[in-house]
């Protein structure tokens, strides 16, 4: 387990656009604040299209994280999720988990990781800042490359 205090900074309320790329968005959003490090406590809205990890096969390895995605169209997401710094892309990066309600099919569903979508009407989230310690998501090759938060200088 990994452990620190945080300290906030600002809090943002957000909302994109009907056609906006979501991460392209949260993306310039992050860059025009300066924010560096935050949480997403909530996130609502409609998407016309998200790219979500996913298979609709069987797992070779389930022990193992999975890299494949599904694209899933017209659906109603809640989710949240945290931003760290990437120093190797000079950038925020995000990683938001939602559950999204298919709208052509009111009982089924879908929930993992979101990698991309088209907002439509609009999405709102929440963004709070964390100023201190520095959060950075390196990847670790001895753990299958997954990108782990980290509190403080990245070694």
């Amino acid at each position: 387990m990994r452990v620190t205090e945080i300290i906030t900074g600002r809090r943002f309320a957000v909302a994109f656009d009907d056609g906006e790329d979501f991460f392209t968005a949260l993306d310039d959003f992050c860059r025009d604040t300066g924010i560096r490090a935050g949480h997403i406590p909530t996130l609502i809205g409609g998407f016309s299209r998200v790219r979500l990890v996913g298979t609709c096969g069987s797992l070779k390895h389930p022990e193992r994280p999975l890299w494949d995605e599904i694209e899933v169209e017209t659906l109603e997401v809640l989710g949240g999720g945290t931003l760290a710094w990437d120093s190797a892309n000079n950038r925020v990066a995000p990683h938001i988990h939602v559950s999204a309600g298919l709208k052509a099919a009111s009982a089924d569903g879908r929930t993992s990781h979101l990698l991309g979508g088209t907002v439509q009407f609009i999405t709102e989230l929440v963004i709070e800042e964390w100023t201190s310690p520095e959060v950075t998501r390196p990847r670790v090759p001895a753990l299958y490359d997954v990108p782990l938060l980290t509190f403080g200088a990245a070694g």
